[in-house]
């Protein structure tokens, strides 16, 4: 069970990807205090978690009430989770969640932007909604769901760390050495998501054989 925790703890963390935020967080809080600061990556990390317990309990719910397929959802997940690692590797990461020049202006004249755009498209996006779900399908035990479970409230005490610390972690790295560990992580994002793809079809030509 350890080894389930730790992975899906290191791909719902690559996925969800707090320290692609990071940028994002900087700007939309440049004109806070340190304190003012610290509410909002608190609230943002609360919001992913709210948001991301929702799609993991209730997710398979409303997959069910469209009648969208596991194997689409995985699918169409595999290729939203591909494409955010394409985007990291690339430097695109923001425009690909949406946040345009006029965006950023919106979010940085907004009394609180942790709900969005931080908590949402930012870190509970589409790619590890759909990851979750998938998941949930997958892991149908108990225990198996339980630790599952367990690893939302730890990606999200890691991701409010990591945006309180988002200052004094930019001062050390830099631009420079951000850039260099979203490439990294984008290329772990991008396993991922064909990871995803290859089993779905995997599974479709199963079926039918």
């Amino acid at each position: 069970m350890l080894t389930l925790y730790f992975t899906v703890f290191a791909a719902l963390f690559s996925v969800a990807n707090p320290l692609g935020t990071m940028p994002i967080f900087i700007g939309v809080t440049e004109k806070n205090t340190k304190e003012e600061r610290n509410r909002v990556a608190l609230k943002a990390s609360f919001y992913m978690f709210l948001i991301l317990t929702i799609s993991f309990i209730g997710g398979k719910y409303l997959i069910s009430f469209f009648g969208i397929s596991i194997e689409s959802l995985k699918f169409a997940g595999g290729l939203i989770i591909a494409s955010s690692g394409f985007a990291l590797l690339t430097g695109t990461f923001s425009k690909h969640k949406g946040m345009s020049e006029k965006v950023k202006d919106e979010a940085i004249n907004k009394d609180d932007s942790s709900l969005t755009p931080l908590a949402i498209p930012m870190l509970a996006g589409p790619g590890s909604i759909s990851l979750l779900i998938s998941l949930n399908e997958n892991y149908s035990g108990f225990t198996e769901s339980v630790v599952i479970f367990l690893t939302i409230p730890a990606v999200g005490f890691v991701t409010y760390l990591i945006l309180r610390s988002s200052h004094f972690i930019f001062s050390k790295l830099g631009a420079s050495g951000l850039n260099s560990i979203s490439r990294i992580i984008g290329f772990i994002v991008i396993a991922i998501g064909i990871e995803y793809i290859i089993s779905t079809v995997i599974a479709i030509i199963e079926r039918f054989l």
